[in-house]
């Protein structure tokens, strides 16, 4: 989350693809600022994995995060807004990046360093049955299935490598490795596996020298890999590969590392590319149609120079790359990259062995795979640990950043903004970007966003009451669009919670200042997040008010309806009932965290996932099934909002810690002590708890008071209705659902909640002389 800032955003710099080369520029970018300039990344994946490590990692030699470099605490480091989607397109005439599910990214420039995949288009069959080794994160998905399959076959198992550079060699050999161990692990025996590697070529390592070769011939005879060279491929079917010469192999996982592929779209986009469909560009990284464009890693072809598809060549890349864009912002010369024509590889061999191999010499020993070890962990040490940067780095912004001496003078003018009315956002950029969204239309909306009116007017219809409600607060992420959604989940909770359906919202939005088309831009991203929300619950969007503030803050005022009999409310809980939560808690310490750069991106993106669901089904299903009471859990944290049900029930209740869901590295940070800022005031809500020191035996007591935004409902069912509930929630998308606790009858003590940490057992009370229940037990004792 980059912090709040007085200098505007005046120029977009955008980051497609999280390789090699871009790690190296978001490095740089966080150790010097550009100020002015908003860094933002597009990535498909959150964990980067550095491609000389992951033989090491198939072999067993290494764990995933020692080869993988996690995107979302670079992010922070860098400033940078962190966009986790894919990539499908770009408007080249009108500088955006398009992408799956969600609206285009707009860039003054931009960089692609998305890398390539196996080219499976040239043989039938293969798309369908071959495994890729590109994408990693996937084929590393079909890896495990391999080893599983391969332990459990009880005969034979075949494993076919098809393409033999050294990309092929390294993983057959690594493969073989692993799949040997994995097997005598169980004791099985390993001779059953059969490993072939199939090339087009007349000889393994086509691209390394004789003496590479011939190493290599004999380690692969050595340990029994066959090999079959000038035996391009016909066709894949499934189990089997059918060559060229006529031959087949049966195979049961067949590994596909071929020649390198482009995606489609980077041609389609018509972006120049050379004849393989890969980026084409020049001296400087830049695109040789586009100057506004930039280019490296596999994705990209200097057309004078062309090298290799290869992670050597990336890395190399990286840095040059950062200093050229970094010119190009600033309307400096550039600096020419010229890139070596030989390179040094050291390529394993699967048991901690290694050849090396330049020009014409090779050698190879246990000792090079301890050189290449080295090498890659001090590359790797880079991104796993780094360096703690000024809190406050910000200069002036440059007269070449702003656009020249006028913008610049303009731009200054930033600090002196009016406040009052004067500080709402501009009519005519607000009209832009509302006019590139689409709100849901209602007949019962009388005036609303399309009208010039003062306000809106909504029908409430006979027999129905108003339910309203209102929430706003600074954005905890800096992807605008998924703000939006959380933001509408957020405020779209209490009407939920109520047994109300949504009818109309009025937006409450507070942007950084900044140039009009960048307000413009952050504006629409929000407002495009909430409104894929709000065509989901039928809500009309019918208008708001939008001023520029030092920080993104947004938020809704929401009314709904509902029938006057149907209202639920907070104090109907009954003793017996059952307590349903239907998300699981941790989003502040999780926040927390992040801004500190202590997350990693999968928690994060876990979070964002369940802050993004919406509770308009959750609510359905548990008034389906009886719901007595019901609230949504947010800033009070589970066990404020709790009391507020108990209190006006008039009743006690109970909650298990061993059944309480929680998000994915929640109890991570909380061990390492990392608490939300609003934590210390709800933990005064303690004294409701009967025995905080036993409770707080239990690791999970501090998730009670973490304040959650966008978090689940909380609701009393009947007993006898728990089981269809949750099974009904689990189908309906709430994987985490859970029965957390019960209501019981009202002790007349002070603190109303027995808080039961795992191992523990629940209190008695005088009217309960056989309900005590152990915490273990899911069951519900009424």
């Amino acid at each position: 989350m980059q912090g709040s800032s007085n200098t505007p955003v005046l120029k977009d710099l955008v980051l497609v693809g999280g390789g090699h080369s871009h790690i190296a520029v978001m490095r740089r970018f966080g150790m010097k600022p550009e100020p002015g300039v908003r860094l933002t990344l597009v990535a498909r994946d959150l964990q980067t994995p550095y491609s000389g490590m992951l033989p090491g990692y198939v072999a067993g030699h290494y764990g995933f995060e020692d080869c993988h470099i996690d995107l979302g605490p670079l992010s922070r480091f860098a400033g940078a807004r962190l966009i986790h989607a894919e990539a499908t397109g770009l408007d080249l005439e009108n500088g955006r990046v398009l992408c799956a599910d969600r609206p285009p990214m707009a860039y003054d420039l931009l960089s692609l360093d998305i890398g390539s995949k196996p080219d499976t288009g040239m043989v039938p069959g293969a798309r369908e049955h071959a495994l890729p080794v590109k994408p990693i994160d996937r084929w590393l998905a079909h890896w495990e299935a391999v080893k599983a399959a391969a332990v459990a076959s009880g005969g034979p198992y075949r494993v076919a490598v098809v393409g033999a550079g050294a990309g092929g060699v390294e993983l057959v050999l690594a493969v073989r490795h692993a799949l040997r161990r994995e097997v005598a692990a169980v004791g099985g025996d390993p001779q059953r596996l059969r490993f072939d590697l199939v090339s087009a070529e007349e000889t393994v390592l086509p691209a390394f020298n004789r003496r590479a070769q011939r190493k290599f011939a004999r380690i692969l005879d050595e340990r029994g890999i066959r090999v079959h060279t000038a035996a391009p491929v016909a066709e894949v079917t499934p189990g089997r590969l059918l060559l060229a010469d006529g031959r087949a192999l049966d195979t049961d996982a067949p590994l596909w590392v071929t020649q390198a592929a482009a995606p489609e779209w980077i041609a389609d986009s018509g972006l120049a590319t050379d004849d393989n469909g890969f980026a084409a560009i020049n001296d400087y990284l830049q695109s040789t149609s586009h100057p506004e464009v930039f280019a490296s890693g596999d994705i990209a072809t200097i057309s004078a120079r062309p090298r290799p598809k290869s992670g050597v060549y990336a890395v190399r890349q990286g840095p040059p790359l950062a200093e050229n864009l970094r010119r190009a912002l600033l309307r400096r010369r550039l600096k020419r990259y010229v890139p070596q024509k030989r390179a040094l590889a050291i390529v394993g061999t699967g048991n901690e062995h290694a050849v090396a191999a330049r020009g014409t010499w090779a050698v190879e020993g246990d000792w090079l795979w301890r050189v290449k070890r080295r090498i890659d962990e001090r590359f790797m040490a880079k991104y796993h640990d780094l360096p703690r940067m000024a809190e406050e780095q910000e200069t002036d912004v440059s007269e070449a950043v702003a656009g020249g001496p006028e913008a610049l003078k303009e731009i200054s003018t930033v600090a002196m903004r009016c406040g009052g009315c004067g500080a709402k956002v501009g009519a005519s950029v607000l009209s832009r970007a509302l006019a590139r969204l689409a709100p849901v239309v209602r007949d019962d909306i009388l005036v609303g966003l399309d009208d010039p009116d003062d306000a809106a007017v909504v029908e409430v219809p006979e027999g129905k009451v108003m339910v309203e409600t209102v929430d706003f607060f600074r954005a905890m992420i800096d992807d605008p669009y998924v703000f939006g959604q959380i933001a509408a989940n957020h405020s779209l909770g209490d009407i939920f919670a109520m047994n109300a359906d949504p009818q109309s919202a009025m937006a409450l939005a507070t942007v950084p200042y900044g140039r009009d088309d960048k307000v413009e831009e952050q504006i629409y991203q929000m407002m495009a997040g909430a409104l894929s929300v709000f065509e989901d619950s039928n809500t009309a969007l019918v208008g708001g008010h939008t001023g520029e503030g030092a920080e993104l803050a947004f938020g809704f005022a929401v009314n709904g309806l509902v029938e006057r009999d149907r209202i639920l409310r907070k104090g109907g809980m009954q003793p017996g009932d059952s307590l349903i939560l239907t998300k699981p808690v941790g989003t502040g310490t999780l926040f927390a965290a992040d801004m500190r750069h202590l997350a990693r991106g999968a928690w994060v993106a876990g979070a964002l996932d369940v802050m993004a669901t919406s509770n308009r089904r959750g609510a359905e299903i548990l008034f389906e099934h009886g719901a007595t009471a019901c609230t949504d859990v947010t800033g009070f944290g589970l066990l404020g909002h709790l009391v507020e049900m108990t209190k006006p029930s008039e009743v006690d209740a109970e909650i298990r810690l061993a059944d309480l869901p929680v998000l994915d590295g929640a109890l991570e940070t909380i061990r390492a002590g990392v608490f939300s800022s609003l934590q210390p005031e709800n933990v005064r809500l303690r004294r409701a708890v009967r025995d905080p020191e036993g409770a707080g035996a239990d690791e999970r007591y501090p998730l009670l008071f973490d304040p959650q935004t966008a978090g689940g409902l909380l609701a009393s069912v009947p007993a006898d209705q728990v089981e269809d509930c949750l099974a009904a929630m689990q189908a309906a998308g709430y994987p985490d659902a859970a029965l957390i606790g019960r209501v019981r009858p009202d002790s007349g003590a002070q603190a109303p909640i027995d808080v039961v940490p795992e191992g523990g057992q629940a209190a008695r009370t005088a009217d309960e002389p056989g309900s005590t229940v152990a915490a273990q037990d899911s069951g519900v004792t009424p």
